[in-house]
């Protein structure tokens, strides 16, 4: 049988972690260093621990109901939110409970977007969510940030000038994958207007909005009063608070949206993993919820400056936040593609080429340091001239 790849993925390309993460699975050699996944060593909240191990012996955890999230989980990713934002969400009306992250920006994607239209995003940029845009039926207008000696910007101005009559979202991360760019205020008040004129929605993607190493509490633009009933935030468990294998995430935004965007859940995924959801309400609620999450940013925070200073005469560029880092290969003379064979083959070192990650990402290789401790980092340098000299 001849096949044809439907329309809707011949320009969707895959991630290259897969094949990456495939391959050190593959050689199944602890020498390795593991830095191609967007995973952690580190643990999970122990309150959300106990609480799973709770649900297996609950049977109302082996359920569908209720299909848009448990009414522990909606309260307590509203109440989240709305501590970001400065303002108050309704949990019924407001939040519904999805499978993951970017389950919740697929469906948000779907329901904001009609084929043709824009969607606005910085570059470099996760592949998985260009991919999304492109899966709804948009198309991916990219805004490029610059990387300086102090990381990544992008100019307000700029990003505000790119929304037109054909956007339909504006769709941010902060701080963004794979760079670590932080947003602000500034970005959020160039873009109130822009959005308004052009009635477009800003969807926020807020999975790491708290891993920040300025030390800096989150810049959300729902608190921003021109941007409030027009922002939609996606939030997830499986960055702050480490529960990567739980799959469970969250939208939270105006209501007559929110109706949309559930419809679309019960079309797609359908309901979230029963047995995670009270577990990640009772990390979200916990009373020392955000020192937990301080804490785990801080060692972060420590393995992202022991790869800058072990990598200090290589171009990598610093980022704000975020669990990875970016290396420009075009001063070494190789492709990421090229760069990320040759530490595999040759140092044991799993890294990712950052292809199809927005129209820079060609020239840049990723560093995740949030998976290795300091300890096995510290000789990053020596397998670095080990593969390249």
């Amino acid at each position: 049988m001849k096949r044809t790849t439907v329309s809707r993925l011949r320009d969707i390309p895959g991630i290259g972690v897969d094949a990456v993460g495939d391959a050190a699975d593959a050689a199944a050699d602890p020498g390795f260093l593991r830095l191609e996944n967007l995973d952690t060593d580190l643990r999970p909240p122990a309150v959300a621990i106990a609480a799973t191990r709770a649900a297996i012996d609950d049977d109302a955890a082996n359920s569908y109901l209720p299909f848009q999230g448990h009414r522990s989980l909606r309260a307590a990713a509203a109440a989240h939110v709305g501590r970001s934002a400065g303002r108050g969400y309704d949990a019924d009306t407001e939040c519904v409970s999805v499978a993951g992250g970017l389950n919740g920006i697929l469906n948000t994607l779907l329901a904001t977007v009609e084929p043709g239209q824009e969607v606005l995003l910085v570059d470099p940029i996760y592949a998985g969510l260009v991919n999304r845009v492109r899966l709804a039926g948009g198309v991916p207008r990219f805004v490029p940030s610059e990387a300086t000696r102090d990381g990544w910007t992008v100019d307000p101005a700029r990003l505000a000038a790119a929304v037109g009559p054909n956007t339909a979202v504006v769709l941010m991360m902060g701080p963004a994958m794979p760079t670590g760019l932080v947003l602000d205020e500034r970005h959020w008040s160039a873009l109130a207007d822009a959005c308004e004129r052009h009635d477009a929605w800003l969807v926020y993607d807020a999975a790491m909005e708290r891993i920040r190493f300025d030390g800096r509490l989150p810049s959300h633009p729902a608190a921003h009063d021109g941007l409030a009933q027009r922002t939609i935030t996606v939030g997830s468990a499986s960055k702050e608070l480490r529960l990567i294998g739980w799959r469970v995430g969250w939208v939270v935004g105006p209501a007559d949206i929110l109706a949309d965007i559930k419809l679309v859940g019960l079309t797609n995924v359908v309901c979230q993993v029963g047995l995670a959801q009270d577990a990640v309400a009772a990390a979200l609620d916990a009373p020392d919820a955000d020192a937990d999450v301080a804490a785990a940013t801080r060692e972060w925070q420590r393995r992202c400056d022991a790869v800058l200073t072990q990598l200090a005469g290589y171009p990598i560029v610093r980022p704000h936040g975020g669990w990875s880092l970016l290396m420009d290969t075009r001063p070494l003379g190789l492709t990421p593609a090229a760069l990320s064979r040759v530490l595999f083959d040759r140092a044991k070192i799993a890294a990712t080429a950052m292809d199809g990650w927005g129209p820079s990402g060609e020239h840049y290789l990723r560093i995740v340091f949030a998976n290795e401790p300091v300890e096995r980092l510290m000789g990053l340098a020596d397998r670095f001239r080990q593969a390249i000299g």
